[in-house]
């Protein structure tokens, strides 16, 4: 999917003269931003707010079968892996499909470590449910819950402050 002049993004401008324009926001499902198939209470409502001015694109294999009852009347992209499809090549795949240096990533678990790896930037998320050490490798930044990565998207001037060298 690719953005046309004056459609939504964020850009970022680093006191050394980088600059980033972050087109799409990918994420996790189960332990991103659900637990157990059940979405975390107030992120729909954040998620929302943000693709005001990103791109949404959720991945999940749907292990619970529940994503869609819980996105299905909002402007966010659902990709479901198929059972027999390697969530970590799929997830990878998909974040360089869009563009990687357009995108921030977020997950928890083995099979997210590469899109956060391959992600212009890469958000790890330890939540209830654990983060894996490769994740923790392969990622930017770190946050204990999705609620302060979200916030930190939104607030470009924390984002800027958290990354620059």
């Amino acid at each position: 999917m690719e953005l046309k002049a004056g459609e939504i993004m964020i850009e970022l401008r680093f006191p050394n003269g980088k600059k980033i324009n972050i087109k799409h926001l990918v994420l996790d499902f189960n332990g991103t931003i659900a637990n157990d198939g059940i979405l975390i209470a107030g992120v729909k409502e954040k998620m929302i707010n943000l693709s005001k001015i990103l791109n949404i694109h959720i991945i999940t294999a749907d292990t619970y079968g529940t994503i869609n009852r819980q996105f299905n009347d909002n402007n966010i992209n659902i990709e479901i892996i198929e059972k027999d499809f390697s969530g970590e090549i799929y997830k990878n795949n998909f974040v360089k499909n869009l563009g990687k240096n357009n995108v921030i990533a977020i997950g928890n678990g083995n099979n997210d470590s590469k899109m956060l790896k391959s992600a212009v930037i890469g958000i790890a998320i330890i939540g209830e449910e654990g983060l894996s050490t490769d994740c923790v490798l392969n990622s930017d930044i770190v946050f204990n819950n999705i609620f302060d990565a979200l916030n930190i998207i939104e607030n470009v001037k924390g984002l800027i402050a958290t990354l620059r060298k």
